[in-house]
């Protein structure tokens, strides 16, 4: 007898992502654009969030096409499905191990990646995730990124 996987808290998939277009200026409820801008090492052109998720997930652009970052926050059922959120976002096959205080999870560069190439800085601790995804190559970058939301939400 199997049972049916339980769905993130959320409601969304584990592999779901922000759905923002180019064009707005709706600001992120956690996180500065200026920051942004300055830890990314690129001017914010548009920016939004994606109420879907909770919090709102926010997208940052720049010049080219692709995001130039995407930050996503997850509140799941469980360390596990938070774990399976990093997992996707930084595959353990391809990326490092990353951690900050009792956060763990994985960073590294990476193609293919919602910003196009890039990098990822991905954590989780109990059931919460923080992901960012960043166009730029060091992760660092994203890492910056990530550790300023945690911050600025209390996680």
């Amino acid at each position: 007898m199997s049972s049916a996987p339980v769905a993130p808290r959320d409601g969304l998939a584990v592999d779901a992502l922000p759905e923002v277009g180019r064009g707005g200026q709706e600001a992120c409820p956690y996180l500065d654009t200026q920051f942004v801008a300055d830890a990314n090492g690129q001017r914010v052109t548009d920016f939004g969030v994606d109420t879907r998720f909770n919090p709102p997930a926010c997208v940052f652009y720049s010049y080219p096409d692709e995001p130039q970052l995407i930050v996503m926050v997850r509140r799941l059922s469980s360390f596990g499905q938070a774990m399976e959120v990093v997992d996707f976002a930084a595959p353990i096959d391809s990326t490092s191990p990353a951690e900050y205080g009792e956060w763990d999870g994985g960073r590294g560069a990476l193609g293919g990646i919602p910003t196009g190439a890039g990098s990822v800085f991905a954590v989780a601790k109990d059931s919460m995730a923080v992901v960012v995804w960043s166009n730029q190559e060091q992760s660092v970058k994203a890492e910056t990124i990530a550790k300023q939301v945690i911050i600025n939400l209390g996680l």
